[in-house]
């Protein structure tokens, strides 16, 4: 006959195995019962390929430092708009937003000198040299542009020509390109490219979402396009 044992749940419990049973049960009833097992939430399952979800990614993500360099020659235009769709969204994120009416900024063209090759600096003095610090400063940069003639602006065009002293610097960045155009979305295709090119030429830039406003011609065309709502997301996902 098996021998009584204490199992530490109290003295007397019957036999080794009976015992041992009842005294689990009690001791369950007694201590464990008003305890609540809760599975993981689905903000912290792993996918399958080891990351957490894309909702906890979010909850963990640091704030962003995001430019937005809006080159529309029109305030509240098509491409300005959707500039001010993107930063609603990014904000609603946690993120920091800047903003940069180009059009309003002093920014002379480059004149080939090369002197910033020696010197590392501009020799125009404008309010150029304050955002190219801006430009190396931020975590994330957007360009926003009307489409002329089936490409960027003057004023977003010469601003990048006159990256050139710092532009080695305007490294590890993550971009947005925003355009609109009278015509459609194949036919803005050409200014995504020359947004492109520039960013080709950053140390470690990544185009991270493009939003075309197709069909937008006058002031106001924008409204009730899907480029709005777009803008929004875009700027959340930040």
């Amino acid at each position: 006959m098996a021998a009584n044992i204490d199992h530490g749940f109290g003295p007397g419990i019957g036999t080794a195995t009976e015992g041992w049973l009842e005294a689990a049960v009690q001791f369950w009833e007694k201590h464990m019962a008003s305890h609540t097992i809760r599975r993981p939430s689905d903000s912290v399952k792993r996918e399958n390929n080891g990351r957490l979800s894309n909702k906890r990614e979010k909850e963990l993500k640091m704030p962003q430092n995001v430019l937005v360099l809006s080159a529309s020659p029109r305030i509240g235009g098509n491409s300005d708009t959707l500039c001010d769709q993107f930063i609603k969204g990014a904000e609603a994120s946690g993120n920091t937003v800047e903003k940069i009416y180009v059009h309003n900024q002093a920014i002379g063209y480059c004149m080939a000198c090369y002197a910033c090759k020696k010197t590392g600096a501009c020799i125009q003095k404008d309010d150029m040299a304050a955002i190219l610090a801006k430009l190396v400063a931020a975590d994330v940069i957007v360009l926003a542009t009307p489409v002329y003639f089936y490409t960027m602006d003057g004023q977003l065009k010469t601003l990048i020509d006159r990256t050139l002293p710092r532009y080695t610097e305007i490294r590890d960045k993550e971009f947005y390109f925003i355009a609109t155009a009278a015509d459609e979305k194949a036919a803005m295709e050409r200014t995504m490219d020359g947004l492109r090119g520039f960013t080709d030429c950053l140390p470690g830039a990544k185009v991270r979402g493009l939003i075309y406003g197709a069909g937008a011609w006058q002031k106001g065309d924008i409204q009730g396009n899907k480029a709005m709502e777009e803008a929004v997301n875009k700027g959340m996902g930040i």
